[in-house]
């Protein structure tokens, strides 16, 4: 079962006065893979952060896909001085895909847009990131595994709250027009990836993970299986995360709509160490206990309970493979009453108790 993450957007009440390049003018926050390109400007304001302003920075891109792939392509992001990098793909000769990890500051920054699409993958948090694009505007406290997915071409503005350890993949427009136009589309010019603010996608965070060991673990090969790793998620960009396959705004009869459901996760997401009942996620959504329920497992196959324990035990795995914190701070970090209440959810829905998790994750 896989839940699409939709963006939260409202209006931006900042100063904001976009001039669209004729060439490039998106629809609905979409950039198409096949229309001539060229950056549109924005004055971003609200996302200056301390001791940087309102700082607008821009890197020249060379787009030949030829040459290997640096970060003088990047948005400029990477070579903020509070961000600490820890590992990037510019000496290893790769062509199809650029990738960096890195521990980053608290920031706040507009950028100009580049031909390249970014994948940000979250490896720890939550943490609050906002968004511009054009006028709107978005927030959204992300969980490690959070995606922020930004299709080439357009400026955006940013802003990190927290310190926060990240893997950013760029892929080239070259290689999605390639893939795009071998699953055989059938009007390749119409579709357009789509802009994600802490979308869950398992297969695309499984990919970046394969990069990022290829990153922590240079081998002359590398380079081949790069390529075929950017086409992988070249093509779970066009299935996923595009126009063809991007389910309307309107919610079905019965379910929630893409706003109650992002918000009703958002709350689960940001209260996972407290005691959740049923009204309290149905409160931040606007509804009652059993219509939100209802319209709940119509909209993602699972009773709200379940999908809460589901992502408690996700959290769970996650501070078991990454700290050294004993179970039962585990079980009380995750919402859990004991480190017993936790060893029987985590076993049932995982098939093996946390200790021996833990032991096989450090294997």
């Amino acid at each position: 079962m896989r839940i699409e993450h939709v963006n939260k957007v409202r209006p931006f009440t900042g100063s904001l006065t976009p001039q669209l390049n004729p060439a490039l003018r998106p629809v609905s926050g979409c950039v198409s893979l096949w229309g001539k390109r060229g950056p549109y400007k924005a004055n971003i304001d609200a996302l200056g952060g301390a001791g940087s302003g309102q700082e607008k920075m821009a890197v020249g891109t060379m787009a030949a896909s030829g040459r290997p792939f640096t970060v003088n392509e990047t948005h400029g992001i990477l070579l903020r001085p509070e961000h600490r990098i820890i590992a990037a793909s510019d000496r290893l000769g790769w062509k199809s895909l650029y990738a960096s990890m890195q521990r980053e500051a608290p920031y706040g920054a507009a950028y100009a847009g580049v031909p390249d699409h970014l994948i940000i993958l979250h490896l720890d948090g939550p943490v609050t990131v906002s968004r511009v694009l054009g006028k709107s505007w978005a927030s959204r406290v992300i969980p490690p595994g959070g995606l922020f997915m930004l299709p080439g071409g357009i400026d955006f503005g940013v802003r990190l709250g927290g310190d926060l350890s990240t893997l950013h993949l760029y892929v080239r427009q070259a290689i999605v027009e390639e893939v795009a136009a071998d699953l055989s589309c059938s009007d390749t010019g119409a579709i357009a990836l789509v802009p994600r603010l802490g979308a869950r996608d398992p297969l695309i965070e499984r990919i970046a993970q394969e990069v990022r060991d290829a990153l922590n673990n240079p081998d002359p090969s590398a380079p081949i299986y790069i390529d075929y790793l950017s086409r992988a998620v070249a093509a779970r960009l066009v299935r996923a995360h595009s126009t063809r396959s991007a389910p309307q705004s309107e919610a079905q009869a019965g379910t929630l709509t893409r706003i109650q459901l992002d918000r009703a996760i958002d709350y689960m997401e940001e209260n996972l160490d407290k005691s959740l009942a049923l009204f309290d996620v149905a409160h931040a959504v606007g509804l009652s206990a059993t219509h939100f329920a209802r319209r709940f497992k119509r909209s993602t196959g699972s009773a709200p309970h379940q999908y809460l324990m589901r992502c408690r035990v996700e959290r769970a795995r996650r501070l078991l493979a990454e700290t050294d914190n004993a179970i039962a701070q585990v079980a009380l970090a995750c919402g859990f009453a004991h480190q017993e209440h936790l060893t029987r959810v985590f076993r049932r829905l995982s098939g093996e108790t946390p200790a021996r998790f833990r032991r096989s994750a450090r294997a």
